[in-house]
């Protein structure tokens, strides 16, 4: 069973209330709700109130159909933003080299499909048990390069060069030195 409920000319931009609407779509009702309950966007209690009336048109057209539905079982099936209408506002903001903007107040329509039905498995996923050992077992696997290896390549060549000094005198008159005090 599905339900629908669709606010319109919510104001604020459609990107912005965009964002909120990304956060919920998929979710259970509850778990949505508490989202957008402690959310600091200003579209979010805009959004919330049409979640609800979503829930109470789903309870409705249970009791229309003679169903007993329970909203605990209810998710976010479908969610999304269009963009309403822009209006002029007759103010002016000033601008850059002496010109004038006019502001513009802008509007949104948000529509809210919540389903009982089962939720569709998705393409090639695998239950998380399964996912990460192979995860870790690539990430061992894969090289590591750029700006991570370089560090270590520069800590690495000093050992080196100590090494081979201690090896080999730096400077002719060292090594003069060293041959004479070994005979």
């Amino acid at each position: 069973m599905e339900a629908t409920a669709s606010a319109r000319y919510l104001r604020g931009s459609a990107q912005k209330a965009r964002l909120v609407v990304d956060m919920i779509r998929g979710k259970d009702v509850n778990q949505a709700l508490a989202i957008l309950r402690f959310s600091r966007k200003r579209a979010a209690s805009s959004i919330e109130k049409c979640m609800r009336s979503a829930i109470a048109n789903a309870n409705e057209a249970a009791e229309k159909a003679n169903i007993s539905i329970d909203p605990d079982d209810l998710w976010v099936r479908t969610a999304f933003v269009d963009r309403g209408p822009t209006k002029n506002r007759r103010r002016v903001r000033p601008a850059p080299q002496g010109r004038a903007y006019r502001e513009q107040r802008h509007f949104c329509h948000v529509t809210i499909l919540l389903s009982n039905d089962e939720r569709p498995a998705t393409k090639g996923s695998k239950p998380e048990a399964e996912a990460k050992p192979a995860k870790l077992a690539e990430s061992k696997r894969r090289k590591r390069g750029g700006a991570i290896a370089a560090p270590s390549a520069k800590r690495a060549t000093p050992k080196k060069e100590e090494e081979a000094a201690a090896e080999k005198p730096a400077t002719k008159k060292a090594s003069k030195k060293k041959a004479k005090t070994e005979e």
